[in-house]
Formats: structure tokens, C-alpha cells, sequence
């Protein structure tokens, strides 16, 4: 078990320049994941639809998984807010597909709940988790 469980941000550079949050947060060895959802590097959200939504916001979480040295498989648990359910339950096969290109065949605990908007309001989904990184992998530095 990591020894310092000072709270260190986590913060890619690769991700946009957080203003007032952080991309995640490490406590010892688990890693706070911050909600992401499908902004790409110049601050606007991916056009396209729930599927690229779906695979940008995840790739963001997974980019700031990977900064604190975190892999799919350290997910313990997952959050996806959703605006519109129906949606997403009728592009399930598509986004199940582009999950396994992303962390492969990895099922955390995972709950998805419907909102009535998010942060951006063009942002269709956005997603949350927790991982617990082992000691030989952490990178308590990161960002």
C-alpha cells in the first residue's frame, strides 16, 4: 500500500488545461477519476453523436488512468451520466464495440444514470470512475 495519501492531481497535458478541477485525483494508491466528457484538446465537444461522445469521453478518463500509471484493468468502478437513455441503449453494440477497442474486455462495477444536462450543453454523456493502481505501476507524480 502506497504510504502518502496526500490527495495529488492528476492532470495530463494531453487533456485541456484544467481551470477549478482536476482530471483525477490519487490518494495512496486509488485514483479519483473526474467526470469527463467528449472534449477534445481545443475545449469542444466532439461532434457525431453518442457513439465518438461515448469514445472521446472515455478516452479521456483512460488518458488520465494511463498518466498515473493505471491501465483498464485497475477500474474499479464506473459512472456514465446520460441525457438522453434511450440513445445510448440504441447504439449499445457500438459503443460495447469501441469499449473493448479501448480497455478490451474489462467490466468494472458500473451504473449509468440519466441527467437533464451536463456542464457543456451540447455534452451527451459523461463519464466518472475509480481505479486502484497498483504499487509497481503508480506513478504518484503524474500530471
Amino acid at each position: 500500500m502506497s504510504r502518502s495519501l496526500a490527495p495529488i492531481p492528476v492532470n495530463p497535458s494531453s487533456l485541456p488545461a484544467p481551470s477549478g478541477y482536476s482530471h483525477g485525483t490519487l490518494s495512496g494508491n486509488t485514483l479519483y477519476l473526474g467526470g469527463q466528457t467528449a472534449l477534445d484538446r481545443d475545449m469542444r465537444i466532439v461532434p457525431g453523436g453518442i457513439v465518438e461522445q461515448f469514445r472521446q469521453a472515455f478516452g479521456n478518463v483512460l488518458t488520465t488512468l494511463r498518466a498515473a500509471g493505471g491501465v483498464p484493468e485497475d477500474l474499479v468502478s464506473i459512472t456514465i451520466f446520460l441525457t438522453d437513455i434511450p440513445d445510448y441503449q440504441a447504439h449499445g453494440k457500438e459503443i460495447g464495440q469501441a469499449w473493448r477497442e479501448l480497455a478490451g474486455p474489462v467490466y468494472p462495477a458500473m451504473a449509468g444514470i440519466g441527467t437533464t444536462g451536463l456542464w457543456q450543453p451540447e455534452a451527451l454523456i459523461e463519464i466518472t470512475g475509480v481505479a486502484v493502481i497498483p504499487d509497481e505501476r503508480l506513478v504518484p507524480s503524474a500530471g
